[in-house]
């Protein structure tokens, strides 16, 4: 008498991110062992993350060079600039027009200190870069580093970078140069030469130069160029900070409060909206930033790299110094390892609210964190997964929802299925498992994956057993499908058009041993797909 099929099997494979931190054999099946070119739909489940789309068509002065900044600027009259860094030289990306929006209200502050209503937007096609020339008085500063920090404020960008002149983009004067802060007509007392700079409440932010690391200065409102007069000042927090001394890293401003980090530790300042009365609010000791450009704020929150993990400001403050606000907790280690061998300035982050992501870039060693910031899990964390074929240099999200990212001579959209026209390959793997019963092996009979999309893509099915590093497999195909367009961004399956089903495939298994593990491949080039279930059919063989 044969033996009975077990059956394994998870519905939404990965639907709660990586786990590379715990046991293997302890970890849940709703964990995945690898996660690549993954993200996790509105719906939980695994699916192909977008490629990207070259949108300048030439680099022009640019050369091959790393696009190091990307930000981008609304000017009063509502028209959307956006500027970049690279090959120590500013530029500005032309794109076509694609007309007026007016779904967006933007906290940016027009000449009158009312928020923006509407704008125009653009990128509807390729565009160019034309490089922006010197066009104040004597010599032209010299951009010796790549890690400027841009603000906006009243339709002009502010652009600050340790021990260099801060430097402005004013439309209004000129759409083809830059000049220093200091030429602006009005300009008064000096502008700090700082590493941190922000726009908040209608005026700039500033902190870290060479010589005072600890005080943060503001500019009068709505005028960045004014630092002496008006309601302009300065905050010194040598004396307030809980740990002993430190310096400040970054600046955040959320829900009237200014987030001032250090290293190790963070203030908070209530009535920021007033800095001539806004008063310490709360301290929290032991977790701190220790790279700027991490901070992004995500409408609800603030999240921020800490030496610790990636960390949630709201969180942190309610915990104080405990470790429960992890939020990398479940790749911890891995994660720390990969941020510690990059250059701080060379971290990267944003938040995408259309995507409903935050992602983390790591460009030596060739790695993208996507943290998923529409669900938390039980403890608190992020789920994740990680993106090994896109290599960002900056990140910019647009006010109409766009991701733009910097790359070596391209500003690049995140968008279709392929990486500017080639195929890249999303991969998943289960966690080991003891499928066994009272010590016996496994026998894999067969996998069935039930998948959404993916039209004439091949899928490679993996399993191994004990451990193992050599897997066997076997490529299975689906069919050619009818798919019109529909909300895949979003996988949004109730507009899916007529011929999107869910097909399922089979693999047929063999060999055996005590501890399983199965995964999945497939080049992605240009089809979206997501994963719904995985099953796994076993017998039970001899004993272990």
């Amino acid at each position: 008498m044969s033996k009975a099929l077990q059956v394994s099997s998870v519905s939404a494979p990965a639907f709660l991110g990586l786990n590379t931190q715990d046991p293997s054999l302890e970890i849940s099946s709703g964990f995945a062992g690898v996660a690549l070119n993954c993200v996790i739909d509105k719906f939980g489940r695994l699916g192909a993350r977008q490629g990207y789309q070259n949108v300048n068509t030439s680099s022009g002065t640019l050369g091959a060079n790393e696009v190091t900044v990307i930000h981008e600027l609304i000017e009063v009259t509502g028209t959307l600039t956006v500027l970049l860094f690279g090959n120590g030289k500013l530029f500005k990306l032309g794109l076509s027009t694609a007309g007026a929006v007016a779904e967006f209200n933007i906290a940016e502050y027009g000449s009158n200190g009312v928020p923006l209503a509407e704008y125009t937007q653009g990128l509807a096609g390729l565009g160019t870069i034309s490089e922006l020339t010197y066009g104040g008085g004597g010599t032209a500063p010299v951009f010796n580093a790549g890690n400027w920090q841009a603000a906006s404020l009243n339709g002009i960008v502010y652009f600050f970078q340790i021990n260099n002149d801060p430097i402005i983009y004013d439309p209004a004067v000129s759409i083809t140069t830059y000049r220093r802060v200091s030429e602006k007509t009005g300009y008064a007392a000096t502008v700090p030469k700082a590493n941190v700079a922000i726009s908040a409440y209608g005026r700039i932010w500033a902190a870290n130069t060479t010589t005072n690391n600890t005080t943060v200065y503001f500019s009068d409102l709505l005028a960045g160029h004014v630092w002496s007069t008006g309601t302009s000042g300065s905050l010194d927090v040598s004396r307030v900070w809980p740990n002993g001394a430190d310096e400040v890293t970054g600046l955040a401003a959320h829900n009237g409060f200014l987030f001032i980090f250090g290293r190790r530790q963070i203030l908070v300042y209530s009535g920021a909206t007033t800095p001539s009365s806004m008063t310490l609010h709360d301290t929290i000791s032991s977790v701190g930033c220790v790279a700027r450009d991490t901070i992004q704020n995500t409408g609800k929150d603030v999240v921020f790299l800490s030496g610790s993990g990636l960390r949630s400001v709201l969180r942190t403050v309610q915990e104080k110094s405990a470790p429960l606000g992890d939020l990398s907790k479940n790749i911890r280690n891995d994660f720390l390892a990969t941020v510690a061998s990059e250059s701080e300035d060379q971290l990267r982050a944003v938040y995408s609210e259309k995507n409903g992501f935050y992602l983390l870039t790591c460009p030596t060693a060739g790695k993208v964190f996507c943290f998923d910031t529409k669900t938390t899990l039980e403890d608190g964390s992020y789920r994740v997964t990680i993106w090994d074929s896109i290599a960002p240099k900056s990140f910019c999200s647009r006010r109409n929802g766009d991701l733009l990212i910097g790359q070596t001579g391209f500003v690049t959209k995140y968008t279709g299925y392929q990486d500017n026209s080639s195929a890249y390959r999303m991969q998943y793997y289960t966690n080991n498992a003891d499928l066994g019963n009272d010590g016996q092996t496994s026998i894999i009979k067969k996998i069935k994956i039930l998948v959404v999309g993916g039209s004439n893509q091949a899928i490679s099915i993996f399993w191994g057993y004990d451990f193992s590093s050599s897997y066997q497999s076997q490529t299975v195909s689906i069919p050619t499908q009818a798919v019109s367009e529909y909300g895949i961004g979003e996988y949004n399956i109730a507009q899916y058009a007529t011929g999107i089903i869910l097909e399922e495939l089979t693999a047929y298994g063999s060999g055996s041993g005590k501890v399983v593990q199965t995964g999945f491949e497939i080049n992605i080039n240009g089809s979206p797909i997501s994963f719904q279930k995985i099953e796994i059919q076993t017998k039970t063989g001899k004993l272990a």
